[in-house]
């Protein structure tokens, strides 16, 4: 059974008036609907908010349908994401140029609302980020935003630059995207990432949260003063 409101729904559209009724329909059933209007937009809107499915209109001015999709199945980011194209459009040429390009599906417009969500929820049924089970899925992975911290792999995705960082600094950054917004005292941290058989002194967490901030950005990670640090969305 689909549980609308764990997924998120990017549509493409550069007609407003397809993206009000899509977007209504799709919402009144519980989905997490963004919007965009060109493709340009969409890749870059796809990153941020990482949807499990992109519906794709074919049509569209300076980048269409066919080199977003394309697009967007480069983004390792976004390797999982199912992208299904919703378009007027019914020769064979689209079709199959829609499915050389990636695509998952190819939804003929008008489409009755009814039709609509059954299409989407049978996608939606495919979607399955890694064959591991979701516990696992959600331990090894923590995505937030334009950040993915993949533990088994060892390595940062952010933005779509995949980045290797020392073990100490790994194990700090997960230790703090794992709960947004939880303060972890210093001691929390010395044992979380240190181990309680090492001493080390106030300089050196410092000198960890200064490195990651300086590869992640330096918004992240906030310090507050006296008890320890957070991350922040």
């Amino acid at each position: 059974m689909i549980e609308a409101d764990n997924f998120k729904i990017l549509l493409v559209d550069d007609e407003p008036d397809i993206l009000e009724f899509v977007s209504y329909n799709l919402k009144k059933e519980g989905f997490q609907v963004l919007t965009s209007q060109n493709g340009s937009e969409a890749i870059e809107m796809a990153k941020k908010e990482l949807p499990q499915l992109i519906i794709l209109d074919v049509m569209m001015p300076e980048m269409d349908g066919i080199e977003t999709c394309e697009e967007i199945k480069r983004i390792p980011l976004l390797k999982n994401t199912i992208v299904a194209f919703l378009t007027a459009r019914g020769e064979d040429y689209s079709q199959i140029a829609g499915f050389d390009a990636g695509a998952d599906d190819y939804i003929s417009k008008p489409i009755k609302p009814k039709v609509l969500i059954s299409r989407v929820k049978a996608l939606l049924k495919r979607y399955n980020p890694e064959t591991k089970t979701a516990q696992e899925e959600k331990s090894d992975v923590i995505r937030i935003g334009e950040l993915v911290i993949d533990r088994e792999k060892y390595i940062i995705i952010n933005k779509g630059d995949e980045l290797v960082l020392p073990k100490k600094e790994f194990e700090l950054l997960m230790l703090l995207a794992s709960k947004p917004d939880k303060v972890f005292t210093r001691d929390e941290i010395y044992h979380s990432v240190w181990g309680d058989s090492i001493i080390v002194g106030d300089r050196t967490i410092d000198v960890h949260i200064r490195k990651v901030r300086e590869k992640i950005g330096q918004n992240h990670i906030k310090t507050i003063k006296g008890v320890g640090y957070k991350f922040v969305e």
